[in-house]
């Protein structure tokens, strides 16, 4: 395995917010899915299957998700699956994007490896992906 580096954009489409299927005592979860498209060393698309949990009085939510992304990268054809785990609390912000072992197909079958997401002012989306095959 060589340890490798992408980075790029994606633009995301289609938020379909589920009404909440439990809401109390302040708290609701419900269920999101979305879709990505990749642009620069990845070049992909992705559905995105999220579950989310917000506190609106305490101004915090947080989600896990499982995002299937299929397309090319570096070059080589194939898919993976990437798990999310994110927190907001009150503005304090973390989150955690990673592959998940064994989920590589293709050309991409033995990946591993971790994703970056930044946001900028304007929203733009960019990613940043330290991986091994």
């Amino acid at each position: 395995m060589r340890d490798m580096f992408a980075k790029g954009t994606f633009d995301t489409a289609g938020w379909d917010a589920k009404p909440p299927f439990e809401e109390r005592d302040g708290v609701s979860v419900g269920l999101v899915t979305m879709s990505k498209t990749f642009h620069g060393d990845l070049s992909a698309s992705s559905v995105v299957y999220m579950l989310v949990a917000s506190a609106e009085a305490e101004d915090s939510r947080a989600y896990v998700a499982m995002e299937r992304i299929e397309g090319t990268l570096g070059g080589r054809a194939g898919a993976f699956v990437v798990q999310h785990n994110a927190v907001d609390d009150r503005g304090e912000q973390s989150l955690s994007v990673t592959v998940v072992p064994g989920s590589g197909t293709g050309e991409l079958a033995g990946i591993r490896g971790r994703m970056d997401i930044a946001i900028d002012a304007d929203g733009g989306h960019s990613y940043t992906f330290d991986y091994r095959l």
